[in-house]
């Protein structure tokens, strides 16, 4: 790990503003995979994305898709979710995301850290960013 404020070294910063399943689904496919290849990876939800941060993740839209993705043989939203947090991948919530989303702080899985937009950019100095 990089010394505090240094940039971290091949690492991944992963933005997830929408609220549709199908991108914070592949939000935790990117962050899993990162995490998996030895990349340090920050994944912060804001607006509607919010929910897949949550410990009930079903107020995505189209949230039912998840049986079919297990149905056939894709990782499921909760299997890669438990790897992101297993591989200790940081998450992020946003404050004014949770607000628009009426989500209390207690609603979020307790590895979640309540963040504004200034702390992801801190998390996101020197990775790599990606957004959906």
């Amino acid at each position: 790990m990089p010394a505090a404020g240094a940039p971290a070294p091949d690492g991944l910063a992963i933005l997830l503003l929408d609220g549709g399943y199908e991108r914070a689904h592949y939000a935790l496919v990117l962050a899993a995979s990162g995490l998996a290849l030895g990349r340090p990876v920050v994944l912060f939800a804001a607006g509607g994305g919010v929910h897949a941060l949550a410990r009930d993740w079903r107020g995505l839209r189209d949230a039912g898709q998840d049986a079919e993705m297990a149905a056939r043989g894709v990782a499921t939203f909760a299997d890669l979710r438990d790897a992101v947090v297993e591989l200790d991948g940081e998450l992020l919530a946003c404050e004014a995301g949770l607000r628009l989303c009426g989500l209390r702080h207690g609603a979020l899985l307790a590895s979640v850290r309540v963040a504004g937009v200034p702390t992801f950019l801190d998390a996101a100095r020197g990775r790599q960013v990606i957004t959906l």
